[in-house]
């Protein structure tokens, strides 16, 4: 597991230097680790943001690759940091949920505490563990260093309310996970939840106080313009969209607003 990709997300933006510290802080260590940039621009603090954006992106990643997410309100703080060891490769970041989705969909083998001085920097500020913890981290990671080395293992994560389905009864209770820049609104459920919901060319749905039965469908223009849809999106997320227009305007939906999806009987 050699020099594999080190990929980074934060909400540090590009203005300052704090993205570049970080890669400095790789590369130092690791000369040959190859670097890539999913996303700098998550909104300041959304860890709802940043999980989403980590999770659909890193299945696209080869086998090994070691994911770095860095959207940490908490930093300094009793919150862990920490490295997944999921089926497809590495999740390092603080256990404050923003690894939460990634790890769900790629599978968690093992998770450890990052603890061990030897794989950070010598002077650990309180409020850049980006820098001096995560991406020495990632580094050491690369060069092959064995997870377990870095700290004891620990069995739970933190599972944030939008990584969570509950169920009762004949409803299932979700979330949007985010609105993209088309207005589509993304849950966090996925072909599981419409399977128990036997939803096969409708869907019944409440969102706010709209309560919508909307067309199952395979694309967006099976609908006629500026009609609602549903659709299984890209990132295998279920979605409730407009035809060539605006769902989180239509129905005034934002991330975090609860998603209700029934079951036919």
């Amino acid at each position: 597991m050699l020099n594999p990709i080190i990929t980074l997300t934060t909400d540090f933006g590009l203005a300052d230097p704090y993205v570049a510290e970080m890669k400095a802080v790789i590369l130092k260590i690791n000369p040959d680790a190859k670097i890539v940039d999913i996303s700098h621009q998550i909104q300041k603090f959304n860890v709802r943001m940043g999980a989403y954006v980590l999770a659909v992106a890193a299945p696209y990643f080869p086998n090994g690759t070691i994911h770095v997410a860095v959207v940490d309100p908490g930093v300094g703080t009793k919150r862990k940091p920490i490295i997944i060891e999921a089926e497809n490769g590495f999740l390092i970041g603080p256990d404050n949920g923003v690894l939460t989705l990634a790890a769900n969909k790629q599978g968690v083998k093992h998770v450890y505490e990052i603890t061990n001085p030897k794989f950070m920097l010598p002077k650990i500020s309180a409020t850049f563990h980006g820098r001096d913890i995560f991406a020495p981290a990632a580094a050491f990671l690369s060069k092959g260093v064995s997870p377990s080395e870095f700290g004891r293992e620990i069995r739970k994560i933190v599972t944030p309310r939008f990584a969570k389905i509950v169920r009762k009864g004949n409803m299932l209770t979700g979330e949007v996970v985010h609105v993209d820049s088309f207005g589509n609104i993304v849950t966090n459920f996925t072909e599981k939840e419409l399977e128990w919901a036997s939803a096969k060319d409708t869907l019944k749905i409440k969102l706010k106080e709209y309560e919508l039965n909307l067309k199952l469908c395979k694309a967006y223009a099976e609908v006629k313009p500026k009609k609602p849809l549903a659709i299984m999106g890209s990132h295998d997320f279920l979605e409730i969209s407009v035809n060539c227009g605006n769902a989180a305007e239509t129905f005034k939906v934002k991330p975090g607003d609860k998603v209700t999806l029934y079951r036919f009987l």
